[in-house]
């Protein structure tokens, strides 16, 4: 009796022990090294390590490719079945803040929910004379480039009442929109200058899902006077590049975890 009694106050504490360690992760702003990781939870070295295996082992926290821990792929399958975007931003985040890196100018990850395009994450311009913060804004569709790719490749339908027009670069009619859309298919891109607002120019690419299909788009603005239709088709061939190779990924990621 007192064997069960010490074997259950074990397997309870280690429980307590795992469940600690992956809440200190699960809830860090960052990534946690080995030695923050212990010193935080205040236990030992070697419990820590044992522990630390079998969380990685059983899916429950990873380590990234500095060797920190992070929340496992348990937790991104369960957000990615309650919120799938989520796990894309996640995944896409590295992309969006190398592509930062190269244009400096403000980056944008978008998806369609219902009938609109929502911004999902940002990367800020660098320039002192960038883009605003759009997470929270509602732009309609047929005026950014993120939108028209959205459109072109059927992963957002296309309005068919008359379009709003902010400014008189915008797409005036439906037929207006859909001529740009057979230009964006062709393309591989999306483009608009000042169609949103006089001195914003942007231009978006599309990301694939694990399936093929089109479940983002990824995007550049910043002022017109910076991008010419020149520097929007050079930025255009990179953001071709960064979708592609953010695409493979989430076809992998598909084949190894079994999502979409």
């Amino acid at each position: 009796m007192s064997g069960r009694s010490s074997a259950g106050g074990t397997g309870t504490q280690s429980v307590d022990r795992a469940a600690l360690l992956v809440s200190t992760v699960v809830q860090a702003d960052e990534p946690l090294t080995f030695a923050v990781l212990q010193e935080e939870c205040g236990l030992p070295k070697s419990t820590t390590s044992r522990m630390l295996t079998a969380l990685e082992r059983t899916g429950l926290l990873e380590r990234d490719d500095s060797g920190s821990y992070v929340a496992g792929h348990l937790f991104w399958l369960y957000a990615i079945r309650h919120d799938p975007w989520e796990e894309l931003v996640r995944l896409a985040r590295p992309t969006l803040e190398r592509i930062g890196e190269d244009t400096l100018e403000t980056v944008h990850l978008s998806v369609a929910r219902g009938d609109r395009v929502v911004q999902v994450a940002q990367v800020e311009s660098q320039f002192m004379l960038g883009t605003r913060d759009w997470t929270e804004v509602d732009v309609p569709g047929h005026c950014s480039a993120l939108g028209k790719v959205l459109y072109a490749f059927e992963a957002l339908e296309i309005p068919a009442g008359r379009l709003e027009r902010p400014t008189e670069h915008t797409l005036a009619t439906r037929e207006d929109l859909l001529r740009d859309l057979e230009q964006v298919r062709r393309r591989g891109r999306a483009t608009t200058i000042d169609e949103l607002e006089v001195g914003l120019a942007g231009v978006a690419v599309p990301v694939r899902g694990g399936s093929g299909d089109v479940i983002a788009s990824l995007g550049v603005s910043g002022p017109t006077q910076r991008l010419d239709r020149r520097r929007l088709d050079e930025l255009g061939a990179t953001l071709m590049d960064r979708a592609e190779q953010l695409s493979a990924l989430l076809r992998k990621r598909r084949r190894t975890q079994g999502v979409a």
